[in-house]
């Protein structure tokens, strides 16, 4: 055994806790996604209930614990906007003031010739849409000129979809690669994402061979801070894609939220001294974005136990932290994100049980925290709340 530092950082993609003061100019007033799962008989979240979840102020659901394991809050996005990226990066410690750029009408039809151009490729689509409207919508004309189905969401994404059979997968990354090229400057889009499909019309199916290629942090994150001194930095899921790649020492893909947790759990029986970071995006791409409440609810009731399973493997020197990147609440009429608060509760040998760390105001104070814990000089965005929480 060794009494080594370590923190694993685990987000609930999308899990946000009631709409935050600014939702309404986001179109998200009155959004609340773990309100909208609470209320179903799918959900069950014993552990995270155990830790402080309804403690929270301001969640307006759910029976508040009478002796909380852990400490608990909620997180204001300091940044501009509600998608992954600037969530995850201000969670790291990097405030994102100005927005990324979104296109709701589809992208500059000079930009879509260009691409098309460069990959070769017939350019089907081009416009705001789901994903699974859209391949059902274009999927057949795609298969027949194997073109790239290219898309957009609310959020700053240039999506590219192909059937595997039309556009083998190295192709297709290829072309997001290409695609990653061309959307710079104000162009500069948080993602490409490459939406592999199988299956025959209607009934396609998107593959778990996702692969996001996003801009590189234009500042420092607790993640190059913490590399740079020597401690472990180990990504889970989307992370590695997020980062592009940046501060990490240790990177793995994941298929699904239990194989993200099989992953975690087996870092969790490895000596390393530092941060495991891990996204769980079940919660986002299957159920929120798919206005699925009740697969939502299910999927965090899951969650919960394999958070359980390793609270019970964890060292003595050990924290856990559980929170969210933004919200997106399956029970509004938007398929989109929202604009969210997002709960901050953590657990460990060394967490003081039921300390309230009421409503921060930024999800920076995540880094500023981390950073301190491993003694880290350099400092992000954001306030330490360690002494807070720290027996």
């Amino acid at each position: 055994m060794t009494d080594k530092k370590r923190v694993f950082l685990i987000v609930l993609d999308s899990f946000g806790c009631g709409a935050a003061p600014d939702a309404a100019a986001y179109g998200d007033a009155g959004s609340n996604t773990l309100a909208a799962c609470a209320a179903l008989p799918t959900f069950s979240m014993p552990a995270l209930t155990g830790l402080g979840l309804f403690n929270i102020q301001g969640v307006g659901c759910g029976v508040p614990e009478k002796a909380p394991r852990g400490a608990f809050g909620r997180m204001a996005e300091a940044s501009s906007g509600k998608d992954t990226t600037t969530g995850h990066w201000e969670l790291a410690g990097l405030v994102s003031k100005k927005p990324m750029p979104t296109y709701p009408d589809g992208f500059p039809q000079a930009l879509i010739d260009e691409y098309a151009r460069r990959t070769g490729h017939k350019i089907l689509c081009n416009k705001a849409c789901s994903g699974t409207k859209v391949i059902r919508e274009y999927g057949r004309e795609q298969i027949e000129t194997r073109g790239l189905i290219v898309y957009t969401s609310a959020d700053s994404v240039f999506q590219v979809a192909a059937h595997t059979d039309a556009v083998p997968l190295e192709e297709l990354y290829r072309c997001c690669k290409i695609a990653r090229e061309l959307l710079t400057g104000e162009h500069g889009v948080g993602r490409v994402i490459a939406r592999p499909f199988v299956g025959t019309w209607p009934d396609y199916t998107r593959t778990a061979q996702r692969h996001d290629y996003s801009l590189e942090p234009p500042g420092m994150t607790m993640l190059d801070l913490l590399s740079q001194s020597g401690l472990d930095v180990i990504g889970v899921g989307k992370i590695g894609d997020i980062f592009a790649g940046r501060g990490l020492t240790e990177s793995l893909r994941t298929l699904s939220n239990e194989d993200g947790m099989d992953k975690v759990e087996a870092f969790a029986a490895r000596d390393f001294c530092g941060l495991c970071f891990a996204n769980l995006v079940d919660f986002d791409t299957l159920y929120g974005h798919r206005n699925d409440a009740e697969g939502y609810a299910r999927a965090l009731s899951a969650a919960d136990r394999r958070i359980a399973r390793l609270m019970q493997v964890m060292r003595e020197e050990d924290i856990l932290i559980v929170t969210a990147d933004h919200g997106c609440d399956p029970s509004t009429a938007s398929t989109d994100h929202s604009r969210e608060y997002v709960p901050l509760l953590l657990w460990g040998k060394r967490i003081r049980p039921g300390t309230d760390l009421g409503t921060r105001q930024s999800f920076a104070d995540t880094a500023a925290t981390l950073l301190d814990y491993f003694g880290v000089r350099e400092k992000t965005a954001g306030e330490s709340f360690l002494r807070e929480v720290l027996i």
